[in-house]
């Protein structure tokens, strides 16, 4: 009787929605606008743009994934009752490049620690892998990236690890973050991350290789196909950036929001800070 009363009064089970974004940036829709326009004149250009970002961490073994996934009627697939992670196994970090004007990505399967230091191997695994002989002329690499993590604003690892790779590459490194709070509209989220998820739906992450496996073969009827390679290196937590290297990396703040917007220059290329 109280379930009909409910309905007879227009009431129905929902679910939470996620709408409210919290303390919103006053310079939040400038920010956007900005990135917006960098992006389209650097693909005019015919200059790289990417987006980069740390997909959820996932555990390695016969754990449940979330999802279904066409199996023989009544012979479901079995796996562990907790998630304690299993030792010898681990987890696994995929940090995720995007390339937006050719709709192609790029994940390093991390197995160690999400440092900036495996955010920008990551990067320049995707440019030697993919970006370069995409861009053979490239002068340029724009890249747009969340304002926390491995790869946020504050993190001086980050930014003296881009430095190491301009000089290696010779490639100016723009850099544009979103403004706080607004992970959600990283276009890696929507475009690349969102798919990888529907394709390995329901299905253990087994080992290492079914992850790359599952990864690598995620396309869309739009056209994007990804790359994946598993990154066995050590990246250790807790590097400190001192002053002085901070002092010597060559980078160039924006005129508007210098500490969201900034371009990291090869040393070659004789900029100063």
């Amino acid at each position: 009787m109280v379930a009909v009363l409910l309905h007879e009064m227009g009431f129905s089970l929902q679910a939470n929605r996620k709408t409210r974004d919290g303390a919103s940036h006053p310079d939040r829709d400038a920010q956007f606008q900005y990135i917006s326009r960098c992006a389209s004149v650097q693909m005019a250009a015919g200059q790289p743009v990417i987006s980069v970002d740390t997909k959820k961490k996932e555990l390695v073994g016969d754990f449940k994934n979330g999802g279904r996934e066409w199996r023989p009627k009544g012979d479901p697939e079995k796996v562990r009752v907790h998630d304690f992670m299993i030792e010898e196994l681990g987890k696994v970090s995929p940090y995720g490049v995007y390339d937006l004007a050719r709709n192609q990505g790029w994940v390093s399967l991390g197995v160690t620690h999400d440092t900036a230091a495996f955010a920008v191997a990551s990067i320049g695994r995707w440019w030697s892998q993919m970006g370069r002989a995409a861009y053979p002329k490239a002068r340029t690499l724009l890249v747009t990236a969340d304002g926390g993590g491995s790869n946020g604003t504050r993190n001086r690892l980050w930014k003296w690890e881009l430095q190491k790779l301009a000089d290696k590459t010779g490639l100016a490194i723009s850099v544009c973050h979103l403004p706080p709070g607004t992970s959600k509209w990283n276009k890696i989220e929507h475009r690349m991350f969102c798919f990888i998820t529907q394709n390995w739906r329901g299905r253990p992450l087994l080992t290492h290789a079914a992850i790359v496996s599952l990864i690598a073969g995620t396309e869309t009827s739009t056209g994007l196909k990804i790359r994946c390679q598993l990154d066995r290196r050590d990246y250790p937590a807790g590097i400190k950036v001192s002053d002085a290297q901070l002092a010597s990396i060559h980078l160039e703040p924006s005129e508007f929001h210098g500490e969201w917007n900034y371009t990291i220059w090869p040393v070659k290329a004789g900029k100063t800070r």
